[in-house]
């Protein structure tokens, strides 16, 4: 490893320790009084420190790459968590709410953690990604799904603080599912850290469709393998799956549920021993419902555009220029569309009919929902032309 490509992964490293001891920082904030303390304060200027840290590392990487890094997963789930941390910046400045501050970084933490599964090296870039629009569309994308996570935050306060966790209902039974889910990308990077200090890497070659012969290397115990696939080291498979599923991938996804179920088990019936989503209460109830809302609104608002902008407008140019189409119903384009549309919902619901308070929280919610399985089903099991991701 080169100085350049210690420097950026050192920036990383510490952009990381600096978000963690911020959120550290915005937990002693939330047992004080609800406005800005100097703890608060603290733990504001830390998130700066870390945002900038984690700048250092974009531009480092940049500048040994030779290319904007978001090429790949890992580059690209690191970016969007860099977002998620200017979005939360932005919004804290004007409403200087540090209870946000506790729920938005450690969300950002868990993507950052997640970018840190994938492989990490520098690798040139396929001829289809050589292009201008890279720059241009992805991180304009990133941008604006980024500003629309922190609606998620919000939404999701809202609902805690506006749920009586004492009564049966839907919505204390969907909030214990969006808690579960946080679980499993959780229980991912722990699986996936201890299989990568066990050695537990296997690799199996198979024939694809096109009747070249690939291999698929595994970093974790093998629950899924390609069909007809040959074991040339570690274990084989224990499931079959036909060529248009990434078996290797399904296999991440598997061992994710499989660390959630774990983890949440853990928390839910012998630490914490109630429910998730309820032990959050008490930090919920420190931030105003109206204020959870509007941010919520704003934060759409001013996202949705800029995702249009680079998720759609600008990938639809550069899918003209690269394959002569503006539009081709690939998976990661379906979802794209799919992720607009959603919000666009959201707006005319919220505008048009009303929607406010917990109905426009929980399409805050499902709109992240969606955000994150086109970047984590869509990418890392369904085949298309975004594959290289």
């Amino acid at each position: 490893m080169c100085i350049r490509d210690r420097l950026s992964s050192n920036l990383l490293l510490t952009s990381f320790i600096v978000y963690l001891v911020s959120t550290g920082f915005f937990a002693v904030a939330t047992s004080g009084k609800k406005g800005p303390t100097r703890s608060g304060k603290i733990a504001f200027t830390l998130a700066i420190i870390g945002f900038l840290a984690q700048l250092g590392y974009f531009f480092t990487r940049w500048a040994g790459a030779g290319h904007v890094p978001v090429s790949n997963l890992y580059e690209y789930t690191t970016f969007f968590g860099m977002m998620m941390v200017l979005g939360f910046l932005i919004v804290y400045a004007i409403y200087k709410n540090n209870v946000l501050g506790l729920i938005a970084m450690p969300v950002a933490l868990l993507v950052i953690a997640y970018a840190s599964m994938f492989p990490d090296e520098v690798q040139p870039l396929i001829p289809a990604l050589q292009s201008v629009w890279l720059k241009i569309h992805v991180t304009t994308a990133a941008l604006g799904e980024g500003i629309l996570a922190v609606s998620f935050a919000t939404g999701l306060l809202y609902l805690i603080h506006a749920t009586d966790f004492s009564k049966e209902s839907k919505t204390r039974t969907w909030l214990e599912v969006v808690m579960f889910s946080l679980a499993c990308v959780v229980g991912y990077i722990l699986v996936g850290l201890l299989f990568k200090a066990t050695g537990s890497a296997s690799t199996i070659e198979y024939v694809a469709k096109n009747g070249a012969t690939m291999t698929h290397d595994y970093a974790m115990p093998v629950l899924t393998g390609p069909e007809g696939g040959k074991v040339l080291s570690g274990s084989g498979a224990v499931i079959e799956l036909p060529n248009f599923l990434n078996a290797n991938k399904v296999n991440t996804v598997l061992w994710s549920i499989i660390g959630g179920v774990v983890l949440y088990v853990l928390l839910r019936f012998v630490i914490l021993r109630k429910r998730l989503a309820e032990s959050l209460k008490p930090i919920a109830r420190k931030i105003d419902l109206e204020t959870a809302d509007e941010i919520s609104y704003r934060s759409v608002a001013i996202g949705l555009p800029i995702f249009i902008l680079g998720g759609l407008i600008f990938a639809m140019i550069w899918a003209q220029m690269a394959w002569s189409r503006y539009w081709g119903w690939d998976p990661k384009e379906v979802w794209a569309l799919i992720t607009m549309l959603f919000y666009v919902f959201y707006l005319h619901m919220r505008i048009q009919r009303g929607w406010i308070g917990k109905k426009s929280a929980w399409l805050c919610v499902g709109g992240f929902a969606v955000i994150m399985f086109n970047l984590v089903f869509v990418n890392l099991v369904v085949a298309g032309l975004h594959s290289y991701a």
